[in-house]
């Protein structure tokens, strides 16, 4: 069978199954690039039934790009609170700014000008760029990565950037030059329903009289991915102070890193996991010296370990009271309106902050 055969017969099957299979999704009901493009920074590393109720959430709370441009910062990370990834909110909040402001509203229309806005990849431009603009660029992501590779038997390191252009170009050949949107949707669907990372049913599957990776017996050891990622072990001991009004105190991760524009109680570092004694002593002597002390207390049940794509945090959480009066205390209903990172907020929520 020659290569075009082969490409007619792969895409007729993919949309056919697409078309018998797909998942009813907000953003797929719609070619406004504003929804299209919201939808994909949020699906970046989110699987879609996370994803989903923040797409209802922010496209009620900012319906336009207008509405996000003028909102504050602050009101973007509040909303996005929980999603992770939070320079995805930040530079989605810049990019509205830039849309609204400097191109009157309109999203650029083409794969090579989105590619130009922040927060903007080749995956994220090409989505919007074929389903919006029905431009002919095929979108490569881990479920494309995967499809490919095992339909085709590919050993290319897919961690390598020469592996991203030899899919690209495969997929593009794939690709009906008459439909890239569809196209787009139905790999991408297909990798996420059919095609998943491990155990796929390929009983059922519509390739399993093609696919070389089932005929080889290769489908779990494809798509390759050589470099592992190596992970941080960070220990969080996060201070609540409770004045005599029951305010706190909270303070905002200014510096780059995690959480940035975040807010969180006062933090103590250390280089691992530590007890009572050495948390009394740094509060005691060196970090609210300033204060009355009249109790301290370790929220032992709130301890968790928060497991970040590098990181992972030991946190706990230590509670301090004081006779003072906190100048800038907060109260609780005042606390809950910040953006936190989720394992604060859900720390506040449960009101563990009463331990």
């Amino acid at each position: 069978m020659h290569f075009k055969d082969l490409a007619m017969d792969f895409h007729n099957t993919l949309i056919k199954w697409y078309l018998q299979n797909k998942r009813d999704l907000p953003w797929r009901k719609t070619t406004d690039p504003y929804r299209i493009w919201l939808s994909e920074i949020m699906l970046q590393q989110t699987r879609v039934v996370q994803g989903m109720p923040y797409f209802f959430a922010f496209t009620e709370e900012f319906p336009t790009v207008f509405d996000l441009a003028n909102a504050s910062e602050e009101q973007v990370l509040k909303l996005w609170q929980g999603l992770g990834y939070y320079s995805r909110a930040r530079n989605l909040h810049k990019t509205a700014k830039f849309v609204a402001e400097n191109l009157n509203g309109s999203f650029p229309p083409s794969y090579k000008e989105l590619l130009k806005l922040k927060g903007v990849g080749e995956y994220t431009a090409a989505a919007i760029a074929s389903f919006s603009y029905n431009e002919v660029v095929p979108v490569v992501d881990g479920n494309v990565f995967r499809v490919l590779s095992r339909y085709f038997d590919i050993e290319s390191d897919i961690m390598l950037p020469a592996t991203k252009k030899e899919f690209a170009k495969l997929a593009f050949e794939l690709m009906p030059k008459d439909n890239p949107a569809v196209f787009n949707q139905a790999i991408m669907e297909f990798g996420a329903l059919q095609c998943v990372p491990k155990n796929p049913n390929c009983s059922i599957c519509v390739f399993n009289d093609s696919c070389l990776a089932l005929q080889k017996k290769k489908v779990d050891s494809l798509p390759v991915k050589s470099k592992k990622v190596k992970i941080t072990n960070r220990f969080f001991n996060y201070l609540i102070l409770e004045d005599s009004l029951e305010n706190t105190l909270i303070q905002k991760r200014t510096a780059k890193g995690i959480w940035h524009n975040l807010y969180e109680f006062p933090l103590l570092e250390t280089s691992e996991i530590v007890d009572f004694d050495y948390v009394s002593k740094e509060i005691t002597k060196n970090i609210f010296s300033t204060y009355n002390i009249i109790g301290i207390e370790e929220c032992s049940e709130a301890t968790v370990i928060h497991k970040l794509s590098h990181q992972h945090l030991h946190i706990q959480f230590w509670k301090i009271k004081i006779s003072n009066v906190l100048e800038n205390g907060i109260d609780l209903k005042t606390l809950k309106t910040f953006p936190f990172p989720i394992v604060i907020y859900n720390f506040i929520e449960k009101q563990e902050i009463n331990c």
